[in-house]
């Protein structure tokens, strides 16, 4: 029988890596735990494994979507490449000075973040430009051949340059690397007018520096990766999830990894997006819980918030610059360290404390039975009964409750008198808390209200604790998505091919050149063609973006440019259109006032793909349960435990309801329902709860 072509999404997570196999009409799931010594171990076991359930060959597959961390967690455990810094004599500490400024206003001990790069690896030229580009001091190219022995001495494998002005004029980093790979040809070389050809110096630094630290370990991941999965019969193409919500091809990623590192996360947010689409939900809230982190992103008229900015490794919770900064296109969320394998223990002022440090899936959650022994949220979860040990990851390990009530007992219960069950309920609502608390200060940052929005919960972990976030953010509605427990590789399904390229080049609308942004536009425009034409021949579609300002204004905001050539609306469209943006911001403008463009960005891609309404597949060798079983499950309104029903979800039909308390069992998670929430299945699979009494259980 000819079968059509299928497509598969991987997605790397610091715990679990998901495999989705879509058929078009049916979607086969699978997870397995993440090897970190080489992610692609896990990923070929998962693709193999959901290739067997699914009964499909390596020919079959007509595309592969890959979104991983394996970027992130190199710049977070700096775990990357042996890095150095070529930049203008006399800018060696810009990486470090940063903005000269205290994220933390009020302690002395403030912990900033530490450069990728040591002092003695950060090494300069003799090189001038001016913010025009022009050359005010010729680039002393007899010092860069002089940094080659230094290179090689210090075991450098991967350099960034970054020189002042770079993004008006590249010349002198292009000579720079031009002469470094002449010379080391095995040192990997990441220009910053490339990776980040904007302003303000410490940014652009910082991102060019990123990119080098986590360029050869990716560079080397996907070659072998693609290389594993051409010999297995995988001849189609392989395309990589980035940032920004949209997909590049392998080449790309390897030489830009610093676009992947929230890929995850970003495929989560499409999935929320393209469902709030579907649903016609106007004001959304998504809650991407997996194993590791927890994700929370802000979805107004179907579409997340958009940034341009983005910080690893947050030395202070929620603190907007005690992280590395790194200038790419992103999704805009908050991420924090409240996974199922947080890691909980009692501080010194018996305060339970939960993450950021994780079990991860070596050796995982004391329940894993793989060798761990800290309480951890996942064994809280158990202990309260709202995991069934027996289909835990679609049944590829059996949950040992045992194990995991006494790691909960002998790590919070005992120091604190407590018996097992309200230590475990303490763990999740410290960890709930948590999470609330990251989504009102999201908000708040951003000016945006979390009322009356929909909570869309995905991630192996979310559905658990969807009802009991919504209590605290006060939400009436909960959307678990049909392959809820994959939600960020369903997403990949739907992302578009596209590429985002963005270019400083300074304007004041008083002295309006239609001439000079017709030609940066068509600059950029042929630079995404040629990165987006390798991954897809479909149509492409074009938006572009300038980011402006009042004179004087130290912040720029994105202002939407209307299509076609730009004489062809001229400067007065583009001053109407900044105003509209600002009033929406700041509920005013400032008459009188010259405006100044500073960056502009492109973007080119093809449309997104359906949102597949392909049903998951039930597990493959087990018999569905077709009536709801007896549970206990502990809650946390009542502090009691209830007696509870099970379902399995397959055994739900299209408009089946159900009343809380009750667990909704699949493979790859589990929906909790409290007394307070019933639910119903919608046409597309997806479970839709609604608050039975605004106000209760809050």
């Amino acid at each position: 029988m000819e079968r059509g072509p299928a497509r598969v999404a991987v997605d790397i997570g610091g715990t679990f890596t998901d495999v989705v196999l879509d058929t078009g009409d049916q979607r086969f799931a699978t997870k397995v735990p993440t090897t970190h010594a080489d992610p692609a171990d896990a990923v070929l076991d998962g693709l193999e494994r959901v290739m067997r359930i699914g009964r499909r060959a390596p020919a079959d597959v007509a595309l592969i979507l890959h979104g991983t961390t394996l970027a992130t967690n190199a710049l977070i455990e700096r775990s990357g490449a042996v890095t150095a810094l070529v930049t203008t004599q006399g800018h060696r500490d810009a990486v470090e000075m940063a903005h000269e400024n205290r994220f933390e206003q009020y302690d002395i001990d403030i912990d900033r973040p530490r450069p990728l790069v040591p002092r003695r690896l950060r090494l300069t030229v003799p090189e001038r430009m001016n913010a025009a580009g022009e050359v005010l001091l010729p680039l002393d190219e007899d010092a860069v051949r002089a940094l080659v022995p230094v290179l090689e001495e210090q075991g450098v494998t991967s350099v960034a340059v970054g020189l002042l002005h770079a993004y008006a004029n590249p010349a002198h980093e292009r000579r720079i690397g031009a002469l470094l790979a002449e010379a080391l040809p095995d040192v990997s070389v990441t220009l910053a007018s490339e990776v980040c050809p904007e302003i303000r110096e410490f940014e652009r630094l910082s991102t060019a520096c990123a990119n080098a630290y986590v360029r050869p370990l990716m560079a080397r991941y996907l070659t072998n990766l693609s290389e594993a999965l051409a010999e297995r019969g995988f001849g189609c193409p392989f395309l990589m999830m980035t940032s920004g919500g949209g997909l590049t091809d392998v080449a790309t990623a390897a030489r830009f990894p610093i676009r992947l590192v929230e890929s995850g996360p970003a495929g989560g947010a499409i999935l929320a997006s393209r469902l709030a689409e579907a649903l016609d939900l106007d004001r959304v809230l998504s809650f991407d819980m997996g194993g590791t982190t927890a994700k929370i992103c802000l979805i107004d008229d179907h579409a997340p918030l958009l940034s341009r900015a983005f910080e690893v490794d947050r030395a202070y919770r929620f603190k907007k610059g005690s992280g590395l900064p790194v200038r790419i296109p992103v999704i805009e969320m908050v991420e924090i360290g409240a996974g199922g394998g947080s890691i909980a223990e009692v501080d010194k002022l018996e305060r339970i404390q939960v993450g950021p440090a994780s079990a991860g899936s070596e050796p995982g959650p004391a329940c894993y039975g793989r060798g761990g022994t800290r309480a951890t949220v996942t064994d809280a979860d158990t202990v309260m009964g709202r995991l069934d040990p027996e289909r835990f990851a679609g049944g590829t390990m059996r949950l040992e409750e045992a194990a995991a009530a006494r790691a909960v007992g002998t790590h919070v219960g005992q120091p604190l008198g407590m018996d097992a069950q309200t230590a475990a309920f303490g763990i999740c609502e410290v960890v709930d808390e948590n999470m609330a608390a990251a989504a009102r200060a999201h908000a708040a940052e951003w000016g945006k209200s979390l009322a009356d929005r929909t909570l869309i919960a995905y991630g192996g972990a979310a559905p658990l604790h969807a009802v009991r976030l919504a209590d605290k953010l006060g939400l009436d509605r909960i959307v678990v998505p049909a392959g809820a427990g994959v939600g960020a590789a369903v997403g990949f399904l739907a992302a578009p091919v596209s590429y985002e390229v963005a270019r400083s080049r300074y304007m004041r609308l008083s002295e309006f050149d239609a001439g000079l942004i017709d030609a940066v536009l068509a600059e950029m425009r042929d630079e995404a063609r040629e990165i987006v034409e390798a991954a897809t021949d479909a149509p492409l579609g074009e938006t572009r973006r300038a980011y402006m300002r009042y004179v004087g204004q130290g912040y720029e905001i994105a202002v939407e440019l209307p299509a076609g050539p730009v004489d062809g609306y001229g400067r007065e469209a583009l001053h109407a259109a900044f105003e509209a943006a600002y009033r929406t911001l700041y509920g005013r403008v400032i008459p009188d006032l010259d405006i100044e463009v500073l960056s502009w960005t492109l973007t080119l891609g093809a449309a997104p793909a359906a949102l597949s309404e392909a049903a998951l597949a039930a597990e493959v060798g087990r018999v569905a349960e077709t009536s709801p079983a007896a549970t206990d499950l502990y809650d946390p309104g009542l502090r009691e435990s209830l007696p509870a029903r099970r379902f399995a979800r397959e055994s739900l039909a299209t408009g089946a309801a159900v009343e809380g308390p009750a667990l909704i069992v699949e493979a790859q998670t589990t929906t909790v329902l409290s007394p307070a929430f019933h639910a119903r299945v919608s046409p597309r699979g997806d479970i839709l709860m609604e608050r039975i009494e605004t106000g209760s259980q809050r």
